[in-house]
């Protein structure tokens, strides 16, 4: 079987949140879709491993928050890769309370939608939450949404171990490329700095060995510093 056929299916990217005894929790997720649309439905496929699982399954609420293209890197690595178990992710974040009384992510979003869970069902290691929406809002339609597609060619971005469409690296097609210096590995998210890529978005023209990044680069998909790189022997 040809694991990256699956790459082929297209999502979105989002933010889920959820509050639950005061505390509230999100993190980024690329399987969010719609149901129904009378009544208007969503469903999202969450991690049990997830502290915004428990959340939701306590408060029978949650958010979503649509992000666009140019998210912030800083953003989907606190929410994408970091674990609201160590971590305050809404400690100095934009955000809104919705109707339901879960947080909502209005900032680099779109458009959000705060829901109330109607079913859900356990899938093995994720569980599915359907949700009822009780209020919607756009917030700006100049940026296309960020969709998974564009993460992963052009940001080189992959999916956090948690998501149902994680994929271990180790596992993946290695596709001979042109040598012209070492890649490196960050520890965060595991995207990979290759110079023969460079990182075009940063202003990082092709060819520029990891050893001649600016000392103030930082990853393009969690904003981690080039500390949290290794070299991959």
């Amino acid at each position: 079987m040809n694991i990256e056929s699956f790459f082929s299916l297209t999502y979105g990217l989002y933010i889920v949140s959820a509050g639950d005894q005061g505390k509230y929790n999100g993190y980024v997720s690329n399987t969010v879709f719609q149901v129904t649309a009378e009544p208007p439905q969503v469903a999202i496929s969450c991690s049990k491993n997830n502290l915004t699982t428990e959340m939701i399954a306590r408060s029978g609420k949650f958010s979503v928050s649509v992000l666009h293209q140019s998210a912030s890197p800083d953003l989907i690595g606190l929410f994408g890769y970091k674990s609201g178990k160590d971590v305050n992710k809404f400690e100095n974040v934009n955000f809104v309370t919705g109707r339901s009384g879960t947080p909502i992510i209005v900032k680099d979003t779109i458009a959000w939608f705060d829901c109330e869970v109607t079913m859900q069902t356990d899938t093995g290691t994720h569980i599915l939450f359907i949700g009822q929406v009780i209020d919607a809002e756009i917030l700006d339609t100049s940026i296309p949404p960020l969709t998974y597609a564009y993460y992963r060619a052009i940001k080189k971005g992959l999916s956090p171990k948690n998501a149902p469409t994680y994929i271990d690296p180790a596992k993946l097609e290695n596709k001979p490329a042109k040598a012209v210096g070492k890649k490196y590995r960050c520890l965060a998210c595991s995207f990979i700095y290759d110079p023969a890529e460079g990182d075009p978005e940063s202003g990082i023209a092709p060819g520029t060995q990891f050893e001649d990044l600016p000392d103030d680069w930082q990853c393009p998909i969690c904003g981690a510093t080039k500390d949290m790189f290794e070299e991959i022997l």
